[in-house]
């Protein structure tokens, strides 16, 4: 993965780890917070689009984790 890409990982996953509760804030935050997030994984599912075209979500399938 090149350093965009990085980035673009780094930034969805500290979004979803601060993750506010809909019940401890109000809605307008959380509706901030939710767009936001939304505009990165966009980004992020663009960037995997462009660097690995082939790569669909059945493949997903074929992955071994440890």
């Amino acid at each position: 993965m090149d350093d965009r890409g990085l980035a673009i990982f780094r930034q969805l996953m500290s979004d979803i780890e601060g993750a506010p509760s809909p019940g401890v804030i109000d809605d307008k935050l959380y509706l901030i917070w939710y767009e936001h997030v939304q505009s990165v994984a966009q980004e992020a599912l663009e960037y995997l689009n462009t660097t690995d075209p082939d790569h669909g979500r059945d493949d997903a399938d074929q992955i071994e984790f440890d």
